[in-house]
């Protein structure tokens, strides 16, 4: 029935449309069908130039082993270097808070003790039970003074112990001096006088405020400390100099007695090195107390407050006022009849 059906005068090569030229090239470049894609190779078939050279270089490729010996990144060794900082600043930070805390306890009970004894007693300066004069104030650094100050307090009061050593031996340079020449009289009893009146005022004046000032954080207490010690320095830096007549064993009154005599001249000339001592050290702790005043939050204004409450809490103060105003009363009721 086939063979009826076809036709014999046909090309036999006609028929198959498929055997054309032009599909067979195309059939040929086409990519490859449907029952040869695999999912699981790359999107983009290899060309067939490259396909050789990437099975080489796949074949050579090793894969990447760190060694053991190679340096950790940059990153972990700031973090390795900061951990042990920060452990360190931890530990010292709580060694601070322990070491207040046993500070605070300590104060504590030593106050009790001095409650319980009725009271804390005066015990400066140090003088002997016999005396009919007794110790005039209380001054004890480690109980009085927070710990992160005592070493300030401490370095002003010996400062304060040299400046009284200082005037001493000033004393004795001028009466050195007085000794070789006659007309010099007036600067041994000026020295005199200088250690008479400044050991006891130094005390009293720029000490003293700066004690308390750092005990109950007083900004009306270091502003006293800060004008008398601005003074201090400045009484410092004459005696330095040394002018003739003032009773200070100074630079040129050293110079001066070196022409008379040279043991003599020596003396003055360590007297004016103590003198340039104290004014260095003098300005060095000033600064120093500054920068510790800036730091507490004194002010001003909490100074001018802190004056205008000790007025007016003051017995005396209240007295004069109170009298002021009941004369003031009864003059003016005394003028109305």
């Amino acid at each position: 029935m086939s063979d009826f059906d076809s036709n014999p005068f046909a090309d036999p090569e006609f028929s198959n449309p498929f055997q054309d030229p032009s599909v067979t090239t195309v059939r040929q470049a086409a990519p490859p069908r449907l029952e040869e894609y695999n999912p699981f190779t790359d999107a983009k078939p290899t060309p067939p130039g490259l396909a050789a050279k990437t099975a080489a270089s796949s074949n050579n490729t090793q894969p990447a082993i760190m060694s053991p010996t190679e340096e950790p990144p940059a990153y972990s060794q700031l973090q390795g270097q900061e951990q042990p900082r920060a452990a360190a600043e931890l530990l010292r930070r709580q060694e601070e808070l322990e070491r207040k805390a046993a500070e605070l306890d300590r104060r504590e009970r030593e106050m009790q003790t001095l409650s319980a004894s009725g009271g804390r007693k005066n015990n400066w300066p140090p003088l002997p039970e016999k005396l009919p004069v007794g110790p005039c104030f209380y001054h004890d650094i480690t109980v009085d003074i927070p710990v992160e100050f005592q070493k300030t307090v401490k370095i002003m009061y010996y400062l304060w112990m040299l400046h009284c050593g200082t005037l001493l031996a000033n004393m004795i340079g001028c009466l050195a001096w007085f000794c070789v020449d006659a007309a010099h009289g007036v600067d041994f009893g000026l020295s005199i006088l200088w250690f008479m009146l400044f050991t006891p005022c130094s005390f009293v004046c720029w000490y003293r405020p700066l004690y308390g000032a750092f005990r109950s954080d007083s900004s009306f207490r270091f502003f006293i400390f800060f004008f008398v010690y601005i003074c201090q320095f400045g009484i410092y830096v004459m005696q330095c100099i040394g002018i003739s007549g003032w009773g200070a064993s100074g630079w040129i009154s050293a110079l001066t007695g070196l022409n008379r005599s040279i043991p003599v001249g020596i003396i003055m000339i360590l007297i004016a090195a103590l003198f340039t001592s104290l004014a260095v050290m003098s300005l060095i702790m000033f600064k120093k107390v500054h920068g510790m005043y800036r730091t507490t939050g004194a002010s001003f204004e909490k100074a001018q407050q802190e004056f205008a409450t000790g007025v007016m809490s003051n017995k005396t103060v209240q007295t004069a006022a109170a009298n002021a105003a009941s004369k003031a009363a009864t003059g003016s009721f005394k003028e109305q009849i």
